[in-house]
């Protein structure tokens, strides 16, 4: 049977994405309390493909992914890049995985419960390899006591931080989550508004080495409508 993907396209028309999306797959990832962790990521793969083909072999995604079935590094995330890049022959390689990831955590009461992080790696290669990782850190309302005018507010989701990073040395997810919980911590959530959170976040970010880029967005849900910022690479914020 002739190979239409291979075959030379006269055209000279560029494909800027070509692959597959919404791939369940179990990895495993570092845990620096436990060493692993077995999570369940969703995966997109896909490819800059030169005009030079017609297409590629869509299963030769999967079969690549699987080749780093079991325990998965941010050192293995570059590896599958290149393996992408060289086996499809395309001019850039792009991997896109978001899992959810657990820390123990206590409560007010000093009871072990488990919090879910919502965590995503960006990764890009064309002459140089590119990595953003990202992640979701809830915003709980303290909750307000009773004053004798209406109803207490209970404790609940007051937003969200969303935190994505590059860095220029290895990071443990863990640390990126305590330092974004920390910030959080820092400020009086309930009476300070989205700008203030997200100000304070971006100096905590600004102040790691490890980190060479960040963008924080602080998002504040509201009844009907919700408020945010957003700060990008900002290194040198003045209180």
């Amino acid at each position: 049977m002739k190979d239409i993907q291979s075959l030379h396209d006269d055209r000279r028309i560029n494909i800027r994405k070509v692959g597959v999306k919404t791939i369940s797959y179990p990895i495993t990832v570092l845990d620096r309390e436990k060493k692993l962790q077995q999570t369940v990521a969703t995966v997109n793969m896909y490819v800059n493909l030169p005009h030079r083909f017609k297409g590629t072999h869509m299963s030769r995604f999967v079969e690549l992914l699987n080749s780093f079935h079991g325990e998965f590094t941010v050192g293995k995330f570059h590896l599958l890049l290149q393996e992408m890049k060289q086996r499809l022959d395309a001019e850039a390689s792009h991997l896109e995985m978001q899992f959810p990831y657990f820390l123990e955590h206590a409560d007010k009461v000093g009871s072990p419960g488990m919090a879910r992080y919502e965590c995503r790696l960006h990764g890009s290669l064309q002459e140089d390899d590119d990595l953003v990782m990202e992640v979701d850190v809830p915003i709980t309302h303290p909750g307000i006591s009773g004053s004798g005018e209406g109803l207490p507010v209970s404790p609940g989701c007051w937003g969200y931080a969303r935190v994505a990073v590059r860095f220029h040395e290895f990071i443990w997810l863990e640390d990126l989550i305590s330092l974004v919980r920390e910030g959080i911590g820092r400020k009086s959530i309930g009476s300070d508004s989205v700008e203030t959170v997200c100000r304070q976040l971006a100096r905590e970010l600004a102040a790691t080495p490890a980190i060479s880029w960040f963008r924080v967005e602080v998002e504040n849900l509201s009844d009907g409508y919700s408020t945010f910022a957003v700060i990008e690479n900002e290194k040198s914020l003045k209180s």
